[in-house]
């Protein structure tokens, strides 16, 4: 008879924890609706119903609450262009790329629009050393190395190349508004 050894997380942790991932996703959701400029610890801290004393407890700036919030972004972004380039589609190679193309649009849309996706100031020397500072173990791969670009930004164009090295452009799907927003976006370029 096999048994397996479960870890038992105590009911405090539990809390720490939940509270911790409410603190992060209320501090995603400010820096999709305001950035970081704007954002304050006061308002995370406000919004989530603790005081800013407890804040501090898990993030011991604002740089690392931002940069937790970036970190828990892209690893969302992650799983989903995993389960993505896992799903098989049956049809061409220009088919497969533009519905992949259109699909991550419509997810990063989605999210953007619920207010799910943090935004961060490209030239903040303090917010860059935190997430420079974050221990790599917690990061996503893509995270460690200072010139990786955000996962959905290289799949976007990864899958737009896919299909406009293709031989012919299935009329029918370019008129979907995701793909002609990314068309015009690429066009414009």
């Amino acid at each position: 008879m096999t048994s397996t050894a479960h870890t038992k997380v105590s009911f405090k942790a539990q809390m720490l924890q939940a509270r911790e991932d409410a603190i992060i996703q209320t501090a995603s959701r400010l820096l999709a609706d305001k950035g970081f400029e704007a954002m304050t610890v006061d308002e995370v801290a406000a919004s989530v119903g603790i005081a800013k004393a407890s804040l501090y407890k898990h993030f011991s700036s604002k740089e690392e609450l931002a940069c937790a919030a970036m970190v828990q972004a892209m690893q969302k972004a992650q799983a989903f262009l995993a389960d993505l380039n896992q799903a098989e589609d049956p049809g061409s190679t220009q088919c497969v790329s533009l519905n992949k193309l259109m699909t991550t649009t419509r997810w990063v849309l989605q999210l953007k629009l619920a207010g799910e996706m943090p935004t961060l100031p490209s030239q903040n020397s303090s917010l860059r050393a935190s997430l420079m500072a974050t221990s790599t173990a917690s990061l996503p791969p893509v995270v460690k190395s200072t010139r990786a670009a955000w996962p959905v930004s290289a799949a976007i164009r990864h899958f737009r190349e896919e299909f406009l090295a293709g031989t012919h452009t299935p009329a029918d799907q370019l008129f979907d508004p995701v793909a002609a927003t990314v068309f015009a976006g690429a066009a414009a370029r």
